[in-house]
């Protein structure tokens, strides 16, 4: 048996020799007494880093595309993030052949405005808030290294709604945890989390902190919102048949029809938060907007001085 006891020294000896070579500063590593894990580098470019999160390949769009716009005027970084793949979300079709449209809609509207884009590979109405789905939100903005993250309140409608909403607040403090997800660099310092706006009521209605006047980009938001045909131009799961243009004269139509009813949309913003646009813009700008996204802050994030929203949003005030 001595020959054992050699062969094991032996072994002892080659492993020492080839981790010398793996790991040369001798550093502690996962599972060692005195290793810690690695926390994320701060970009020193000086461009604003959002990341906005929707439950469908359409939402991230609707609510923020505007503000997306302008700061990718600016070079800022903005990315959209889906948190199911929207294989369910039309009348008609489903499975993977929606959830490949519409995955490609978005990446054609982020052309126009000038975001990146991701679509997890989730079923539409089945996402849920489980341990996975935290590391998955957790990683998504430690990766980006954001100083903003978007999403929705989390009480609405559609569960999947409500779910993202309460995955991002989840992460909203495990972003900074180091033994949390120790695999992906921690953020050293909180980033901003804020809502978009909604019309619900309870618990509490959509209180403005932020409101960007979009006029600049509305166009470029409205061709954006354009190319998810199966949802602005065939309606979704309450469309039919006859939303489907059947040649080039009703294909105009239809879309002349979507520019003026996002307009409209997009103008009730503003005129439901006149007094706040009024309040960062200026009486005579912010009596002057038409069109507008609102944004509320989560309390669970960094909580931003008045300052820090001025920096984080150049465009809306005076």
């Amino acid at each position: 048996m001595k020959w054992l006891g050699l062969l094991s020294v032996a072994l002892l000896m080659l492993g020492a020799v080839v981790w010398a070579q793996i790991n040369p500063s001798g550093a502690p590593v996962p599972g060692q007494k005195g290793w810690l894990p690695a926390a994320a580098e701060v970009p020193k470019d000086g461009k604003i880093r959002v990341i906005a999160f929707g439950a469908h390949p359409d939402d991230c769009e609707l609510k923020a595309g505007g503000a997306a716009a302008l700061w990718s005027q600016r070079g800022d970084l903005v990315k959209f993030v889906s948190t199911t793949n929207g294989d369910i979300g039309h009348w008609r079709e489903a499975g993977g052949p929606l959830a490949m449209r519409r995955k490609a809609e978005v990446e054609a509207c982020a052309k126009i405005i000038g975001n990146q884009v991701e679509v997890l590979d989730i079923h539409d109405g089945e996402l849920m808030p489980t341990l996975e789905n935290r590391q998955t939100i957790t990683r998504r903005i430690r990766d980006w290294k954001a100083d903003l993250v978007l999403a929705p309140r989390p009480w609405d409608y559609h569960p999947d709604h409500r779910y993202t909403g309460i995955l991002v607040q989840d992460a909203a403090f495990m972003v900074i945890c180091q033994f949390f997800c120790p695999d992906t660099p921690y953020l050293k310092a909180n980033p901003v989390f804020l809502y978009y706006s909604d019309g619900f009521q309870k618990p509490y209605p959509f209180k403005p902190d932020v409101v960007v006047a979009i006029d600049d980009v509305i166009e470029k938001k409205v061709e954006g919102l354009l190319q998810l045909e199966s949802q602005m131009v065939e309606g979704c799961v309450t469309g039919n048949e006859s939303m489907v243009p059947k040649n080039e004269e009703e294909r105009k139509v239809r879309h002349d029809q979507v520019r003026e009813n996002l307009r409209r949309r997009f103008a009730s913003v503003a005129n439901q938060y006149r007094d706040k646009l009024v309040e960062l813009y200026g009486p005579e700008k912010g009596k002057q907007v038409k069109y507008a996204e609102a944004f509320e802050i989560c309390e669970y994030g960094s909580r931003p001085s008045a300052e820090r929203l001025r920096q984080l949003f150049p465009f809306a005030g005076k």
